[in-house]
């Protein structure tokens, strides 16, 4: 028997379960440079010895009491770095920790303060509706979603629609990315009803209506303020791209694939100047501290394909962004740092723990990475396989990739299925890196299904319905055994049989008698039609319990239709009747 790989991380379920032996990540090193993660393989960069505590404004000092920062006299803090730098824990801090579950607010307001961690909050959002929320290694692994209307197709209420949307399938933060229609309208919308945080790219604004070439000083710094006035809570800025790096994309197979990267080129070009963000850099930094938005410190010349990851352009590029990673720091912004999009496997770990050297620790952001190319309307799937290695090796946010990459406008469905990929990547990075609690869902989901109690997994599904109408699909009685193997042939059934076994025994999980399902919403009904696996016969049995079970007939509506009350009534007749109907056939 070989020893196992063991490195002293922690169990990352709440209580004692099963009979694994745990994570094989690194041991925990929550307030030093490696918080969660994996250990390095041979030849990988160590952390950098340096943090933002290194790179403190002019006449700022270090108590060396409480470890804390004095400030000039007079000094009033404006963002969370700075609260954090001066030992302030702020109620956005508290509610970061209240939402992760494993940090307390010191812990949150250590790892803001050393740069690790950011807590994107613009004032203006929030004075709305924003939900406080944390990036960093030492926190839960987190996922963006992009939205945002092109020239070809623009509408605000369904960029909108869209962001609720993405939020309801797990993104943390959303990206307002619109090319086309009315962009301050939209980016109004969109941070007036989100709970989460919003970012942009102001280069897409600043285009509008203007050739880039007539890109200048005053239009720069005006549409950076007038979206940070907004609410937006962190920008992207493309400042790492210089005129020197041009050279080295000239033989690239697929050269600048950064919208941002590739229109500040064309400028440098035509000015034989460098990038204009990275000498207005320290104007940019006034104007993000004075409402507190955050840097994503964008990467102009990211690898659009695996024949160009890892090389000359984007390595020089990343050298600049840990330059200004420490500028920014020095202006009290808090800053994350956007990484690549497509990175063969084998490179994903050097590409993770590079940035966390040449940045200091600060939060990594990164697309994908995709890990293969020849895929196109499944890059959804071939990102999360990259996403989640990257994950387990130190990016922080994940930014989610949908079938439509490279295709087209995502629509609904596709940022449905670009956020689950992703929140599968993220959750199990988060489990792999032995993050206290990460795991405790799918234990109780595995509880249930030893017990085989259907109704419990779905219910502690991600996605209960569609795992409800797939099992229903085939059998729609919940029972002791699936369609897949049947009676006899269910080892789960067995196990569950055999008296040595704890499996399937716990008290909790324990269902009742076998009973027909309470069937299936028009959604559940809808995507089975979609299918086109189940006979028509089949779907309509399985509409008419329904049906039945909330007191509608053929041609009527039920009396938890929300025509006939309102929504929050709805939902609570609706479960109350189906649930009724559940007992009901399980009576004897």
């Amino acid at each position: 028997m070989f020893p196992l790989p063991l490195h002293g991380a922690l169990d990352p379920a709440s209580r004692r379960a099963g009979t694994t032996p745990g994570s094989f990540a690194a041991r925990p090193d929550v307030g030093g440079p490696r918080a969660f993660s994996s250990p390095d393989s041979p030849g990988m960069p160590p952390p950098s010895d340096k943090t933002a505590w290194d790179f403190l404004p002019p006449g700022w000092k270090r108590d060396p009491t409480t470890g804390f920062a004095i400030a000039p006299e007079g000094f009033r803090p404006v963002t969370q770095l700075e609260f954090a730098r001066l030992g302030i824990v702020t109620p956005q801090m508290r509610r970061v920790a209240e939402r992760e579950g494993h940090l307390t607010p010191e812990q949150v307001r250590d790892e803001v303060a050393a740069g690790r961690m950011i807590v994107p909050a613009n004032r203006a959002h929030l004075s709305m509706r924003l939900d406080p929320m944390a990036i960093g290694r030492a926190a839960r692994t987190k996922v963006n979603a992009n939205l945002g209307a092109s020239p070809v197709r623009a509408s605000v209420d369904e960029e909108v629609e869209k962001m609720r949307w993405a939020v309801r399938w797990g993104a943390d933060t959303v990206m307002d990315l619109s090319t086309g229609g009315d962009l301050d309208r939209c980016r109004e919308a969109i941070v007036r009803a989100a709970t989460v945080p919003v970012g942009t790219v102001p280069i897409y604004q600043m285009i509008v209506g203007r050739s880039v070439e007539e890109l200048d000083e005053r239009v720069i710094l005006e549409t950076v303020r007038r979206q940070a006035e907004q609410g937006v809570d962190y920008f992207t800025i493309h400042a790492g791209v210089r005129l020197a790096h041009l050279p080295l994309v000239r033989d690239r197979l697929i050269g600048i694939v950064s919208r941002g990267g590739s229109l500040l080129a064309r400028w440098m070009i035509a000015h034989g100047r460098d990038n204009p963000m990275y000498e207005l850099f320290d104007a940019l930094c006034e104007i993000l501290r004075e409402h507190d938005v955050s840097f994503s410190l964008g990467d102009g010349l990211r690898p659009g394909g695996l024949a160009d990851a890892t090389d000359a352009a984007q390595l020089a590029e990343l050298e600049v962004l840990g330059e200004l990673t420490e500028r920014a720091w020095r202006h009290g912004c808090q800053v994350m740092v956007e990484g690549p999009g497509h990175v063969p496997f084998d490179h994903v770990e050097y590409n993770m723990k590079l940035q966390r050297r040449v940045c200091h620790g600060a939060p990594f952001y990164v697309l994908g990475p995709l890990v293969t190319d020849m895929f196109p309307g499944y890059d959804h799937i071939a990102s999360a396989i990259g996403a989640t290695a990257a994950a387990y090796h130190g990016a922080s946010m994940l930014c989610y990739v949908t079938p439509k990459e490279h295709l087209g406008l995502p629509r609904r469905d596709d940022v449905k299925q670009g956020c689950v990929a992703y929140r599968i990547a993220a959750h199990a990075a988060d489990v792999a890196l032995g993050i206290p609690g990460s795991r405790d869902r799918d234990d109780e989901l595995t509880r249930a299904r030893a017990a085989l109690h259907w109704q419990r997994q779905f219910e502690l599904a991600f996605d209960g319905e569609l795992a409800r109408a797939l099992h229903d699909e085939d059998l729609d009685v919940d029972t002791d055994f699936c369609a897949m193997c049947g009676h006899d042939w269910c080892s789960v059934r067995i196990s569950k049989q055999i008296a040595q076994f704890a499996s399937g025994k716990d008290p909790a999980f324990q269902r009742g008698r076998p009973a027909p399902s309470p069937g299936l919403s028009e959604a559940q009904i809808a995507l089975l039609e979609a299918r086109g696996e189940a006979s028509p016969e089949r779907l309509h049995r399985l509409a008419a319990r329904t049906r039945r079970a909330v007191g509608g007939e053929v041609g009527q509506k039920a009396v938890c239709h929300s025509d006939l009350v309102d929504e929050a009534q709805a939902r609570r007749l609706q479960h109350e009747r189906l649930a009724a109907a559940v007992d009901d056939a399980s009576t004897p």
